[in-house]
């Protein structure tokens, strides 16, 4: 057997409770072993595709344990514990979890703060795409098409690899609607250096210039572009879609036509300011939780067909809160930053997303 290393992680980190933090970890090549609490991954490695087993057999804070299925060069390993610190996000350290903590205390218990997302900036924005105007069985399978025709060993496609494709082929193949002609000419953008990717990732960046950056992308709209600000650790936009006015309806209680809901829904979590995503985005996922079971139990072939539009609407029937439960967020101690224009749908069509 190939031989394993292992990664630290911050002091408070526990693998089936971070990596299990956002619905990219159900996505292709993503893939969640729930009854051995392990995530398995497929890596573009300096020597080739390889697919790592990442596993924390100790308590919280132990090492990770990374066994791959076949021999990696140290160029290898060291390409993996890249890839995986920006996936977990390993460099959001105990004292940066604590300080949103202490601004949104409902979280300080479960310990949560980190949300999963994707080894490269190129992969979390094709996942945005594929979030867009569609249920989320439909970005499970795009995901799952993306990588067995276009990866290499099961790895997410690299920009190259769709740069030169014709639209109509992703179309096809991937089953991508009306997204193929967009992911083409974004992959063009990453694969032929129009996109400074390390500007873009750069903390000195303003949040407000990085926006209107994005927003001039093909394709990305005000939802995906306060999605991937809130991936590149910006966490003081909101990417609300129907699924936000389902919560604001549902859980917090809020009436209205759904363009007044969504203005709602953003004032509720303006207090919570540069942190404002998060305190919505564990919100949104403790009411699924609470009907589905723990994050880290479900599997993508089941949330696949059980997070839709119709079983949602039935869960929350049943749930429906009383008008008091729309101020059941506490208000934040203190807050920086602030957050970006008005709600809306996102990106240049009007979205039904289902991200989890």
């Amino acid at each position: 057997m190939p031989t394993a290393f292992t990664i630290t992680p911050p002091a408070d980190f526990v693998l089936k409770r971070d990596a299990c933090s956002y619905g990219y970890f159900l996505l292709a090549p993503n893939r969640w072993v729930p009854a051995e609490l392990a995530l398995n991954r497929a890596l573009r490695l300096p020597s080739g595709p390889a697919w790592v087993r990442i596993t924390q057999p100790g308590k919280r804070g132990s090492d990770l344990t990374i066994q791959p299925d076949r021999t990696l060069s140290a160029a290898d390993c060291a390409a993996v514990v890249v890839a995986l610190r920006r996936m977990l996000r390993l460099d959001e350290t105990a004292d940066h979890i604590r300080a949103f903590h202490r601004l949104d205390p409902r979280w300080r218990r479960s310990g949560v703060g980190r949300l999963c997302r994707s080894p490269s900036l190129f992969e979390d924005v094709i996942k945005t795409v594929t979030s867009c105007n569609v249920a989320w069985p439909s970005t499970v399978a795009m995901n799952r098409r993306l990588c067995e025709h276009f990866g290499q060993g099961g790895c997410f496609p690299e920009p190259g690899d769709l740069a030169d494709l014709r639209p109509a082929t992703l179309r096809a193949r991937c089953g991508v609607g009306y997204r193929n002609q967009r992911i083409v000419d974004l992959s063009r953008m990453f694969a032929y250096g129009t996109i400074n990717v390390a500007w873009l990732e750069d903390p000195a960046t303003p949040d407000h210039t990085l926006r209107e950056h994005l927003l001039q992308w093909p394709g990305i709209g005000p939802y995906a572009a306060n999605n991937i600000l809130q991936l590149l650790g910006r966490y003081g936009h909101l990417p609300l879609d129907s699924e936000s006015v389902r919560h604001g309806r549902d859980v917090l209680g809020i009436r209205g036509t759904e363009r007044a809901i969504f203005k709602k829904v953003h004032a509720h979590f303006l207090p919570f300011g540069d942190q404002c995503f998060r305190s919505y985005w564990f919100e949104l996922r403790e009411h699924h939780q609470a009907k589905a079971g723990p994050a880290h139990t479900w599997q993508t072939e089941a949330t696949a067909t059980a997070f839709t539009a119709r079983n949602l609407k039935a869960l929350a029937k049943a749930a429906r809160p009383t008008r008091a439960a729309a101020t059941a967020s506490p208000k934040p101690r203190a807050v920086t930053g602030t957050l970006t224009g008005t709600p809306r749908r996102s990106s240049k069509r009007t979205p039904q997303s289902r991200r989890r």
